[in-house]
């Protein structure tokens, strides 16, 4: 995938939190059983908090959406695709590894996650369900650098299997294969599905094209460290994990009509956040292409450019997930909404509920 020569931008340099963050503001109880295992029978099937501008929550279902929007609003949906980036094996001693795949970086090669009891050193080689062998041929940082004998993808997807969360028990099926995956999926290269799109069937997708709403499409692929806890306090310390997110010059131009016409951009998900904020931080020109590697780390403070709305499950404790929320509707809003949520037995995470949050901040 080829990169453009720029320099660093903003949201690549670590972004100074407002000082009295800290992460123990971003905790909450959850009952285990509340941890969605499986997806609703249907994907439009699912429960919606609503949480308005003013802090207001209604229980919804998802099917309700329609109602939320206006005709002239613009949906922006991350079409990455979750690729089948789990692998089994062993290396050539014997021991057990298992990897996963972190981010594609050429036909042949990637950078991986690798447990094993000893790490495996530069020139060793994995063997690899049972069926090809992959050469380690160094690292970057907790990532190890693997060349493969055939096309990535296609190994991946002959052999792998769907890297579900850590907090979903059951081995991946045929049924997580599909559900574990939006209708609109078409830029492979995410190891984490961007879960608010996975409630949208293709059926709402066009009753809401024939109510007025329009749609757009940016692309994040989203990897294992959406899933990694924050282990410091002071959120000023956090290293934010990196990840690729391309917008489309044509969105760019829609997103500046949208506003211009008074209507909303809405985030579908948390990655579309990111992809949208960090091409705005670029400050480009409509028509013109954002694309790069984003460490963008929202907190409470940071003040938004161009999302007025969001649709998203809900989020660990203690997350960056849950530090960006708060951003967009208020840390007050957002504790009252999961207080209520878990009140009322709303399904929490990837399989989970939705919310549908509106900005409490002025539009810029």
């Amino acid at each position: 995938m080829r990169r453009e020569n720029r320099p660093p931008h903003p949201f690549q340099k670590a972004r100074r939190v407002t000082p009295d963050l800290h992460l123990s503001q971003f905790d909450y109880e959850l009952p285990e059983e509340l941890i969605a295992q499986f997806p609703a029978q249907r994907r439009d099937a699912s429960r919606l908090l609503h949480l308005t501008r003013g802090g207001d929550l209604h229980d919804r279902q998802f099917k309700d959406l329609r109602s939320l929007l206006r005709r002239g609003d613009l949906l922006v949906f991350n079409n990455t695709r979750v690729i089948k980036a789990r692998l089994l094996g062993r290396k050539l001693s014997g021991g057990k590894v298992e990897v996963l795949i972190e981010r594609v970086t050429g036909a042949h090669t990637a950078l991986a996650h690798v447990k094993a009891s000893k790490s495996p050193k530069p020139g060793g080689v994995l063997r690899l369900a049972d069926a090809f062998d992959a050469t380690v041929d160094g690292r970057e940082d907790s990532l190890f650098a693997l060349t493969f004998p055939a096309p990535v993808l296609d190994l991946l997807e002959q052999y792998g299997s769907t890297p579900l969360p850590p907090y979903i028990t059951h081995a991946p099926s045929q049924d997580d294969d599909e559900r574990y995956q939006t209708v609109y999926a078409e830029q492979p290269g995410a190891v984490a599905a961007p879960t608010a799109g996975l409630h949208f069937d293709q059926a709402m997708l066009e009753r809401l094209a024939a109510d007025g709403v329009q749609e757009a499409f940016v692309t994040l692929h989203v990897g294992a460290g959406t899933f990694q806890p924050v282990r410091v306090q002071n959120l000023n310390e956090h290293v934010m994990h990196k990840e690729y997110f391309h917008v489309p010059g044509d969105v760019i131009r829609k997103i500046h009509a949208t506003r211009e016409a008074g209507g909303r951009v809405i985030a579908v998900g948390t990655t579309s956040v990111r992809a949208l904020e960090s091409a705005a931080a670029m400050n480009p020109q409509p028509g013109r292409d954002c694309r790069g590697d984003t460490r963008l780390f929202i907190t409470p403070g940071y003040v938004y450019a161009w999302v007025d709305a969001l649709i998203t499950n809900f989020h660990l404790p203690q997350s960056t997930l849950l530090m960006l929320v708060s951003a967009l509707a208020g840390q007050e809003a957002i504790r009252r909404a999961y207080t209520h949520a878990t009140r009322q037995r709303y399904r929490f995470f990837s399989y989970g509920d939705a919310m549908f949050i509106e900005s409490s901040q002025e539009k810029p």
